[in-house]
């Protein structure tokens, strides 16, 4: 928020708000007779001079942007005759002296933000002006004085040290003091945050080391220590942190939040989310509703504060977001606060509770009184008894309600009535009511958008079968056959297999082809040797086999839908299955069909990015005619069901089956079919293997509302 750059302005508006303790004697008044400033060295000392010796010192505060430092006096009026005075020596730049009423503010002008100390003596109140120190580059520390010691000549003590997690999971470390006046320093140093607390003692059962590391915060550890008159307090933080402190009457808090490094930021780190301007605020026992009015001020924000705002508080702040500085009253003080457009309202808790339930009530006896109006909605693409059943509470016509989450949008007068001819609905209820029903309308009743859903579905198969092998056949002269298969001679016997030959055939021929293999896909090339005889025969006979076989099988269904509305399509045939059945000795034959079909059903979502969002469901079924029991088949199924995100026009596999068969088989003589390589003359090899596999593709297009032809 932009500072006010007018501090005339600001500064004259804002001593209407405070009331602090009466300087001087009670109804009398005080005024400023001189003001004068002197160098003294790096500071700058102001001497204001009054009429009357004030009772205390001032109420002060800081601000970093514009730098300015500014005084109240209560009961004081301006004797100087200027409101004005350009010095323009060093750092001060000139001084404001502004009366409003019975209250006189004065402001003084830096170049720069510094530091200020105030002392009374006599009928004079002297300012000391210090400049900030700047730490050099190569010394890792920053000093801090967090607040100057303000009630001296009393020995200060720590009475309570607490750690609490905050609800961003900061750090928060909660000091107990024995009053408002301690001296506090901080100061980070390496990777450890340091806090002294000047002249204050500790007792002995708080001075250990508190492991802090299950709270989950940066922080890790809380040691506190004693340190030569007073007490010092290390905390040691974990990863890149940020700490905050601030003072609330005798409560001292350190806050230590993790930044959470974002590589589009120049700076990173934000102060626990507070973006108000800076100020440093040194309020000894002043008027809350004062400094409330203060801190709107510094905002920008039109504030009206409640009358039973009341009590006095003890702010010391540093350089600290005015907006923090409001939540941390509000925590302190049980306050609250309600915007109605610009305007703030500031009050305890338990008035804005009771004053917004004293609204509530009104509006409901204002809703029981108030008199019914009728008003009708021409509904576009909703259904009229549907909106109805909805107003009512009730799920729409085919739907199944969910327990729990039925509400009421009508008031306990209200009624609707559909129409379903004209798609028509009228409503009866109050104005306000009305107003409510027509903003949900309006959001439901538009055109659902549609979406084409294509779905490839690919089977590939791949079988691949090899015989190879060698069978010996011998033949004696009882023509009687030992192993392999038949063979046609070239004079044309034939010998069949396991079968004697008729007696008075006999084989004259060197060469023989047998036809019929082992299998019924190949054939067999057979050479015989015979001896002189004639009685002997040995038939070599060499079978190989191979055969391969790919196919593959694409079904596309295709289906179109509204946005979530679930579809879908079928494609197939029934089987008829015949079953029998006795009854008193009869047989009855019945037959039944059961369904053997491609089907794609989807449910698709339209997301806010523009993708495709589908409950799918995909079924492939076929009849298996090869493995019929009866005349019967079984039918072949493969489903798919998910749940998938696909972009618009996107492809996406949702599915795979991958089935693989093999077989193998060996056939042989024994013990010659085991030699070494030799073996292989007298044994049979029978290799078979199959793969399927199914694959199923799914591509979603949302259908545009608009078809253009170019």
């Amino acid at each position: 928020m932009k500072f006010v750059k007018n501090a005339l302005a600001v500064l004259a508006a804002a001593c209407l708000a405070f009331s602090a303790p009466v300087f001087g004697q009670a109804g009398t008044w005080n005024s400023i007779e001189a003001i004068n400033t002197a160098p003294q060295g790096a500071d700058m000392a102001v001497r204001i001079d009054f009429k009357e010796p004030l009772a205390a010192i001032p109420t002060g505060f800081s601000v970093a942007k514009p730098a300015k430092i500014a005084f109240d006096f209560p009961s004081t009026s301006n004797g100087l005759g200027k409101n004005t005075i350009v010095l323009k020596d060093g750092d001060l730049q000139s001084l404001n002296v502004v009366q409003v009423a019975d209250r006189t503010r004065l402001v003084l002008n830096l170049t720069r933000s510094m530091n200020y100390s105030t002392r009374l003596d006599g009928k004079s109140l002297y300012v000391i002006l210090t400049p900030v120190p700047v730490a050099p580059d190569s010394v890792a520390q920053r000093v801090t004085r967090f607040a100057d010691e303000t009630i001296s000549g009393r020995q200060h003590a720590l009475r309570d040290i607490a750690f609490r997690r905050g609800k961003d999971g900061e750090g928060r470390v909660i000091v107990d003091l024995s009053d408002s006046g301690t001296g506090i320093d901080i100061r980070q140093q390496g990777k450890v945050l340091i806090v002294d607390f000047n002249k204050t003692t500790v007792p002995e059962s708080l001075r250990k080391k508190l492991d802090v590391t299950d709270f989950g915060t940066p922080v890790t550890s809380v040691e506190t220590k004693v340190n030569g008159d007073g007490t010092r307090m290390v905390i040691t933080p974990a990863g890149h942190w940020e700490h905050n402190a601030y003072q609330s009457d005798n409560q001292f808090v350190v806050e230590v939040k993790r930044i959470v490094e974002d590589p589009n930021k120049l700076v990173q780190g934000t102060k626990t989310g507070y973006q108000g301007p800076r100020v440093s605020i040194n309020y000894q026992n002043g008027d809350v509703r004062a400094l409330l009015r203060l801190m709107a001020e510094e905002l920008g924000l039109n504030a009206v504060i409640s009358e039973s705002v009341t009590g006095s508080t003890t702010l010391v702040l540093k350089d600290v977001p005015a907006d923090q500085v409001i939540d941390i009253i509000f925590q302190q003080k049980g306050l609250d606060m309600r915007k109605r457009g610009n305007i703030m309202l500031i009050a305890p808790r338990d008035e804005i509770a009771t004053r917004e339930k004293l609204e509530f009530e009104s509006r409901q006896q204002i809703s029981e009184l108030e008199p019914l109006q009728m008003e009708q909605f021409r509904l576009n693409y909703q259904k009229a008894g549907d909106i109805a059943r909805l107003l009512a509470g009730l799920a729409p016509q085919g739907q199944q309600a969910i327990p729990g989450q039925a509400q009421r949008i009508l008031s306990k007068r209200g009624s609707a009535v559909a129409d379903g001819q004209t798609n028509t609905l009228f409503v009866n209820d109050i104005p306000s009511k009305l107003e409510e029903i027509r903003r949900f309308i309006s959001a439901i009743d538009i055109a659902a958008r549609q979406v084409l859903i294509e779905a490839r579905v690919v089977e590939a198969n791949d079988t691949f079968n090899r015989d190879l092998g060698v069978k010996l056949n011998f033949l004696s002269g009882a023509r009687s056959q030992i192993g392999g298969s038949g063979i046609y001679t070239g004079g044309g016997a034939y010998t069949p297999n396991g079968l004697s030959s008729t007696a008075g055939q006999s084989s004259t021929s060197t060469v023989g082809v047998n036809l019929p293999s082992f299998s019924s896909t190949g054939g067999t090339l057979a050479f015989s040797l015979f001896n002189a005889s004639l009685t002997r025969i040995l038939n070599l006979e060499l079978a190989a086999l191979e055969s391969d076989g790919i196919g593959k099988v694409v079904s596309s269904p295709r289906v179109i839908t509204a946005n979530n509305v679930k579809a879908k399509i079928e494609d197939g045939t029934e089987v008829p299955y015949v079953t029998n059945q006795v009854t008193s000795g009869a047989t009855t034959q019945t037959v039944s069909f059961k369904s053997a079909k491609l089907s794609l059903e989807a449910t698709p979502q339209i997301t806010p990015e523009g993708t495709i969002r589908m409950a799918l469901i995909v079924k492939k079924e076929e009849p298996d005619w090869t493995r019929a029991v009866q005349g019967n088949p079984p039918i072949k199924s493969s489903t798919v069901e998910t749940n998938v995100v696909v972009e618009n026009g996107g492809t996406v596999v949702i599915g795979g089956v991958y089935i693989t068969k093999k077989e193998k088989s060996t056939e042989k003589v024994p013990l010659l079919g085991d030699i070494p390589f030799f073996g292989y003359l007298f044994k049979y090899n029978s290799d078979a293997g199959e793969r399927r596999e199914l694959l199923f593709f799914i591509t979603p297009r949302i259908v545009s509302d608009k078809l253009q032809i170019n």
